[in-house]
């Protein structure tokens, strides 16, 4: 009989310790080790259920791989195909996360939809074959040759994924999957990365794209062991607020294409609709006339965004002033209001301070700072922005505006959303035909151009 061996492992980070501690001594988590009972095996047993067959591998010469941006096979999904950079890799792993109820199965399920030539085993731990199936007929998705498999089980799904030999299996979700051999719970730590490991092994031998489905936490992180991310190729995350219409999808790690890469989509009763211009949604309902109002355009991977950012500024009625900020750094708001007093002479130590990113959306990027500012000193002297003007610019401590990345991407992104004028910093090195170009030095500059103060 096989032995039991107790361990205590950490859900953030997968550090393993022998007895229970308080604190992390690798990544400083507190209260983050749970109690793993694990079955002591054999060493050829253990490679034996690892492995599930004997692989000849064998050292290769790296001349002699033959690998092609060719070999990638489509999602039928345009926006999906743009933030996996450019469609599935064959044997690639795939984690897709996101809140509950967001799109996750959702959008698993269209790929069958939109793309028929791609052979798909649909493994769900979660739901029964009725519920999927009542959701392909809410997708409008009736004649189909999509298999569907509901089993938990690790060791069930990789035999039936090796019989079938799709081009994709979805494991929906890994939080519902286990390994018999551990007597662990199924989303525990231990559990999580044992099967996550199978399944890496399954992609990478057998040539299967796997596309495994996980949760988040309360934080909106992805729920499990740091490793997990680690594992994987590619991590994509549905990002957005469940009470709005659409829904956004990013990519937050890629090994075959550029991070940081979005695609947009708007949930209908019949599925997710690609959002094909996200710059026209973002500003659909912008108004130029009100004051604290102001359009940056920021660059999600390789696609320019065009963003409304709002701006509210109203006297305080405490003794403490209020700054919250919704979709932007609540420090970097704290900098340019600092900035803002200290070079511009304008009173926010007495106002209350609110910030809003229209939308949903987050601004990471300091080139939308030049914005941010012009529209807090908009909201604060109630005078509107001008009409048709765009803001490109980051600002430095001294009220200097820096110059930013991708500035011909950002213009031409503007010149097609209608845009007559934009405001960029000084130093630039570009023309264009059909917008106006005010290159500026100082944020005093751009207050002066945009609101005449």
């Amino acid at each position: 009989m096989s032995k039991v061996k107790t361990q205590f492992v950490c859900r953030e980070c997968g550090n393993i310790s022998g007895k229970w501690v308080g604190n992390c001594p690798q990544c400083s988590s507190w209260n983050s080790f749970d109690e793993v009972v694990k079955l002591k095996e054999k060493p050829e047993q253990h490679k034996a259920r690892i492995n599930g067959s004997q692989y000849n591998n064998r050292p290769t010469s790296l001349k002699d791989i033959s690998v092609q941006e060719s070999d990638r096979f489509t999602s039928g999904i345009g926006e999906l195909d743009r933030v996996l950079g450019g469609g599935f890799m064959p044997g690639s792993f795939v984690l897709l996360g996101g809140d509950p109820g967001i799109g996750k199965s959702t959008i698993a399920l269209q790929i069958a939809k939109e793309n028929k030539s791609v052979r798909i085993l649909y493994t769900s731990g979660e739901e029964s074959a009725g519920q999927i199936k009542q959701r392909a007929l809410r997708m409008e998705y009736e004649e189909s040759e999509l298999q569907v498999y509901t089993e938990t089980d690790i060791n069930q799904i990789i035999e039936q994924a090796r019989k079938d030999r799709p081009d994709i299996l979805v494991v929906d979700s890994i939080q519902t999957v286990f390994r018999p051999e551990l007597t662990s719970m199924p989303g525990t730590v231990a559990q999580i990365r044992e099967c996550a490991a199978l399944l890496m092994q399954l992609a990478k031998h057998e040539g299967i794209t796997v596309l495994t489905i996980g949760h988040v936490t309360k934080e909106g992180d992805l729920a499990g062991p740091r490793v997990l991310e680690h594992m994987v190729d590619t991590v994509i995350q549905f990002e957005g607020d469940k009470s709005l219409d659409y829904r956004i999808l990013r990519t937050l790690k890629n090994r075959f294409g550029p991070a940081q890469e979005i695609g947009v989509f708007e949930m209908t009763a019949t599925g997710l609709e690609q959002v094909k211009n996200p710059s026209q949604l973002f500003l659909s309902e912008y108004d130029s006339e009100v004051s604290g109002n102001s359009i940056v355009c920021t660059m999600e991977g390789s696609r320019p965004v065009l963003l409304e950012v709002q701006a509210l500024v109203t006297p305080s009625n405490y003794g403490m002033p209020q700054r919250t900020a919704s979709g932007f750094d609540q420090r970097r708001l704290s900098l340019l209001i600092a900035v803002l007093e200290k070079r511009g002479g304008f009173p926010f130590s007495s106002q209350d301070v609110f910030l809003n990113i229209a939308g949903g959306m987050k601004l990471s990027e300091t080139a939308c700072d030049l914005g941010v500012a012009c529209a807090l000193v908009s909201s604060l002297v109630d005078k509107p922005v001008a009409g048709s003007l765009a803001f490109i610019g980051e600002v430095g401590l001294g009220a200097e505006v820096r110059k930013v990345t991708r500035l011909q991407a950002r213009v031409e992104e503007l010149k097609k959303m209608g845009f007559n004028k934009a405001l960029i910093p000084g130093g630039s090195k570009i023309a264009a035909e059909g917008i106006g170009l005010k290159k500026i030095n100082n944020l005093q500059g751009a207050l002066k151009e945009g609101m005449g103060v």
